[in-house]
């Protein structure tokens, strides 16, 4: 199973995925924690170029190139050898964020990204949680990181506003595979309702 986590930066997917990662690994399952941009070696440098540097490093038709290809490496080399051996793949972000980052937030791109999508990646995840929060908390989360990856952090509130409107769209659209999860709520009861959810999906796959 292929499963993926999106939301606005600072919402707690990342946590929230390493968390389900150890619950279904404690529980026999042979998982695979990755994440994007990365997961491979050659679209971990490909990571550096788009999410290090001023805001205005690229344009938002050159980062769908970019993050095309670091998927295009990603899924060869480290997701579909993992399911084909059967394993369980957990990533961080996959094409939803592109969807939104390039496709719809920074431009009416997305056409060009599920045209690119279809050409060069070919699949959707098999569940998507998407992990929901106030964009003004999800904003100053991420900026009280002080990493270095906040080249999107730095566009501002507007377009954490305009991600979230759009990741509550597209989990419309893309209803079947979708679960939405109140970031706000305790971390714990978070995980947990998640790792029920995937239990309930496994079942219906065995």
């Amino acid at each position: 199973m292929f499963i993926t986590f999106e939301g606005i930066d600072g919402s707690g997917k990342s946590t929230q995925a390493r968390l389900l990662a150890e619950a279904l690994t404690a529980e026999g399952h042979d998982v695979v924690l990755t994440r994007e941009p990365g997961g491979s070696p050659g679209a971990e440098e490909i990571r550096r170029l788009v999410l290090e540097g001023d805001p205005d490093r690229w344009s938002a038709e050159t980062e769908i190139l970019l993050f095309t290809a670091a998927r295009r490496d990603h899924l060869e080399r480290t997701i579909a050898p993992a399911l084909a051996a059967g394993k369980i793949v957990i990533c961080d972000r996959f094409a939803d964020s592109t969807r939104m980052y390039q496709g719809l937030s920074r431009g009416d791109l997305r056409g060009l990204v599920d045209q690119l999508h279809g050409l060069m990646i070919g699949r959707e995840p098999d569940l998507t949680f998407l992990i929901d929060l106030p964009p003004e908390v999800g904003l100053a989360r991420a900026k009280g990181r002080q990493g270095k990856e906040e080249r999107f952090e730095d566009f501002g509130l507007d377009l954490q506003v305009r991600m979230r409107a759009g990741f509550l769209a597209l989990a419309r659209e893309f209803a079947p595979r979708f679960r939405i999860f109140d970031g706000a709520a305790p971390k714990e009861e978070v995980s947990a309702a998640i790792l029920a959810t995937a239990r309930t999906a496994l079942g219906a796959r065995a």
